[in-house]
């Protein structure tokens, strides 16, 4: 019998279960209205296509007007609920973890790993948390600043060391991922950094993909990844053990060795898996979305001449002040007083959120807007439903980042949510902002550039980027 033949005998075979599975199991529940697509697919190819095409908002939108703003359908292989809008954003992500837990699909939890801090809850998730927080918080993030100014400076010398053009995606994820792995992990061997970086690249794009484990596809690919990425981190935790016994490091040295000072002091409750799947977690917040606004960054400013002419006069004056001082690095005063900069920033990740939605988990029956919601059902929130609504901001298609400084009104809580909300909201929000503005601050005082694509857009894979990896011509700025 063909492959062929045996695939669809097993579709159809699987799509009258799953019919049985839903009239006899969710009974007569008041569901909302909606599709649950194809079997097992459900609607995951139309909405990762969409994705792709940075018409997320749209495959959202067409449901919205058809079922309404909560409706029914089925990704990455469970039946899921989305719900859109504040009151939504609310329930999802103000939800007690006995309600409503961020239980994350297949995909993502075999890649971020099971004891990921977005999956974990009480005594284990205060105390991961506690470890992280303590490393990333800005009393601690103030003591290296100096560090990252020059790694920034070096990088961006050596990228052009021997060519006048930057290929800006795949640059800012080797400078986040070459940051994130000096100063938050505490793995400065470059080959190490390099042989990561390439396998966690393989794993991440699994993480919004069909979680279908056969030879040659995305899913198979990323968790062989994972698994190499797995083994290089345990061999550092061993390396890093003997240099906290030998005193060469502490608890403070990096959050590797932090977490490891606090398995030492819980070894019921934290156990060296948990550690691994908290540097792939760790390695997403402070990586991967970073690089997604520093792109986007460069994107907007070469597209909005006006915009960048603001962040350059207000880099200039910090510069201008630097270059009066003994130490030419940046000061944690300095990062302070980029506040035009930083609300581009903002203003971006409202327009084009880094993360598009997020799910959480039904653990018990519960319900919403009159709407019953089964237990194991998935229910994702979506960023753009707030981020873009008039009754939140005024002229929200309007690209304004002073609109954060001239608010005619507060904006609500959980409208506003390019780093999620609530609970399990992104503990690396200081470190991102931090990274992104020292980034921002050399290159434009050390460069100037104009992109190759002046029409370059914007895709999701499953970040938003632009399509062609946004290319720039640079030509280094003379000190006068």
């Amino acid at each position: 019998m063909s492959i062929i033949a045996i695939l669809a005998i097993t579709l159809v075979s699987t799509f009258f279960i799953l019919k049985l599975f839903f009239r006899n199991v969710l009974g007569p529940k008041n569901l909302p209205k909606g599709s649950l697509g194809y079997p097992l697919i459900g609607e995951t190819f139309s909405f990762l296509q969409a994705q792709k095409k940075d018409q997320g908002p749209q495959w959202i939108n067409q449901r919205v007007a058809k079922y309404g703003p909560v409706f029914k359908t089925s990704l990455m292989g469970s039946p899921t609920l989305i719900i859109v809008g504040q009151a939504g954003n609310k329930f999802i992500l103000g939800s007690d973890e006995d309600v409503l837990a961020a239980k994350q699909p297949k995909t993502l939890s075999s890649i971020a790993g099971k004891y990921n801090i977005f999956e974990l809850t009480g005594s284990r998730y205060k105390l991961i948390k506690g470890a992280m927080v303590s490393f990333l918080k800005p009393e601690s993030l103030q003591n290296y600043i100096k560090q990252m100014d020059e790694l920034v400076t070096s990088l961006l010398l050596q990228e052009t060391k021997e060519n006048d053009t930057i290929p800006t995606v795949t640059f800012m994820k080797k400078l986040t991922f070459n940051l994130a792995c000096n100063i938050i992990f505490g793995i400065p061997d470059e080959q190490t950094q390099e042989s990561l970086r390439v396998n966690f690249a393989i794993a991440f794009k699994a993480v919004w993909s069909l979680p279908l484990n056969f030879i040659g596809t995305t899913y198979w690919r990323g968790l062989r990844a994972r698994s190499r990425v797995s083994n290089m981190i345990l061999t550092i935790m061993k390396m890093k053990k003997e240099d906290m016994l030998m005193g060469n490091l502490t608890c403070t040295s990096d959050v590797i060795s932090c977490l490891l000072a606090l398995q030492a002091e819980n070894e019921e409750e934290i156990s060296e898996e948990m550690i691994v799947d908290n540097f792939f977690t760790l390695m997403i917040a402070s990586h991967d979305t970073s690089a997604i606004l520093l792109s986007l960054m460069v994107w907007k400013m070469s597209k909005d001449p006006e915009i960048y002419k603001k962040v350059l006069e207000e880099q200039m004056g910090i510069l201008k002040n630097i270059e009066g001082r003994e130490e030419r690095q940046l000061t944690w005063e300095d990062i302070q007083k980029m506040k035009y900069t930083w609300r581009v920033a903002q203003e971006l990740m409202r327009m084009i959120p880094p993360v598009f939605g997020s799910f959480r988990k039904a653990l018990k029956d519960t319900s919403f807007g009159g709407y019953d919601i089964p237990k194991g059902w998935q229910i994702f929130w979506t960023a753009y439903g707030t981020h873009m609504s008039e009754e939140v901001f005024e002229s929200p298609m309007e690209f304004d980042p002073l609109r954060f400084d001239n608010l005619t009104k507060p904006i609500p809580p959980y409208a506003y949510i390019p780093f999620g909300g609530g609970l399990h909201s992104c503990i690396g929000i200081e470190f991102a902002r931090v990274e992104t503005l020292t980034t921002i601050h050399k290159l434009v005082t050390m460069y100037q550039w104009s992109t190759l694509y002046a029409d370059e857009v914007i895709t999701r894979q499953p970040m938003p980027y632009p399509s062609m990896g946004l290319p720039i011509k640079v030509k280094p700025i003379i000190p006068s």
